[in-house]
């Protein structure tokens, strides 16, 4: 069976396992299973097409590395795309270093079109509030410094 047989499979029983699941909590198949009807055949089913959990982590594995559900039968695997080869290397892969400082400089000044400034008087307001709160930080501190200072001196004279 062909990589393309068992992903197509695998895409197929995740599709009906989405469908079935919904319509099980819906019309409460659960409970007519604990009725008394074959339960083996409608849980097995269940429990093979029921996804296993963390498929967005094995959808990047490579196919060796994949050992869960890398059977010929397809049951709950998930297929992996394999890379095309590069024909030809774009300019973010490309080995020459003027290539790359000039597309880092032209993707720069693209995101630096995407900004927004500030006006000139939101700019001024932001200045004052930053000297401001320099300044009054500035004398607490020194502040502090003075008064321990004279503590020291007063504690050990």
């Amino acid at each position: 069976m062909s990589k393309r047989d068992r992903a197509a499979r695998a895409k197929d029983a995740a599709e009906g396992s989405a469908a079935d699941s919904a319509a099980a909590e819906l019309d409460g198949r659960d409970e007519a299973t604990d009725a008394g009807t074959d339960d083996t055949t409608s849980t097995g089913n269940a429990k093979e097409l029921r996804p296993s959990g963390k498929r967005s982590a094995r959808g990047r594995r490579s196919s060796a590395g994949a050992t869960d559900g890398d059977t010929d039968s397809g049951s709950g695997s998930v297929a992996v795309k394999e890379r095309k080869t590069k024909k030809k290397a774009s300019a973010g892969e490309s080995r020459n270093p003027i290539v790359k400082i000039w597309l880092f400089l032209t993707q720069v000044v693209a995101e630096l079109k995407k900004v927004i400034w500030p006006t000139r008087r939101e700019m001024i307001v932001y200045t004052i509030v930053v000297l401001v709160f320099v300044i009054v930080m500035t004398a607490f501190i020194s502040g502090l410094d003075l008064a321990f200072a004279k503590g020291v001196l007063w504690l050990f004279g």
